[in-house]
């Protein structure tokens, strides 16, 4: 990943090559993943490894387990939000989801049941039986919270390799029988006499305008 900064006042540029390795997790894909939107954070400020881990740990408070590792980080504006107010504290808002092995806990189920869903859609907090440890460093906004589970897809099958030789379906080859000889002289007569004759009757029609409508004739 190449990465080009640029210099407003002095027009410098600089460029410095980023070199990602990605490689699957130890233990495959977490099947559940919850995803949290934070909405007085930037996508930026949720990069460094230490926000991060703040992040994960409040994470691991309220979802009852420690194999917690972050998936997805990005920006509410990629997701349709909007661009934030010029007034000092509004932020962009960040999605970032988060997966472990091990199941959801009775908070987030609570949150997203259906009678939680039906209190967001009354402008009311959702329902969370847990005490929220985001606050006071990140505001979740529970109403927006999704849960998830991603079972791996089985492995198709790879192609079954023969031993290289066609074998023949339905015994030996039967060729068609013989078909008897077309007379194709009428159909090229056809051809051919229709033609002449609507060209014949074209230049006759031609010469009785240009030679027998004339002025005087």
């Amino acid at each position: 990943l190449q990465v080009l900064a640029s210099n407003r006042q002095s027009y410098q540029t600089v460029s410095q090559l980023l070199l990602i390795t990605i490689i699957p997790a130890p233990g495959g894909e977490a099947p559940y993943q919850g995803e949290f939107l934070v909405g007085n954070r930037n996508v930026e400020e949720l990069l460094p490894v230490g926000a991060q881990e703040m992040f994960l740990q409040a994470t691991a408070d309220v979802w009852e387990q420690d194999d917690l590792h972050v998936i997805n980080i990005t920006s509410a504006l990629d997701r349709g939000g909007r661009v934030p107010l010029p007034i000092e504290g509004r932020k962009e808002g960040v999605y970032v989801t988060v997966g472990s092995h091990s199941g959801f806990s009775s908070c987030l189920e609570s949150a997203t049941s259906p009678q939680s869903l039906f209190r967001c859609s009354l402008g009311q907090q959702p329902l969370a039986s847990c005490y929220d440890t985001f606050s006071p460093h990140f505001s979740i906004h529970w109403c927006n919270l999704t849960l998830l589970q991603v079972w791996p897809s089985p492995t198709p099958p790879g192609p079954v390799w023969g031993s290289g030789v066609l074998e023949e379906e339905g015994g030996d080859f039967d060729p068609p029988t013989e078909v008897a000889p077309m007379d194709l002289l009428p159909g090229f007569l056809v051809t051919l006499l229709v033609p002449l004759l609507v060209a014949l009757l074209l230049c006759l029609l031609l010469g009785h305008l240009m030679c027998c409508r004339r002025e005087g004739v």
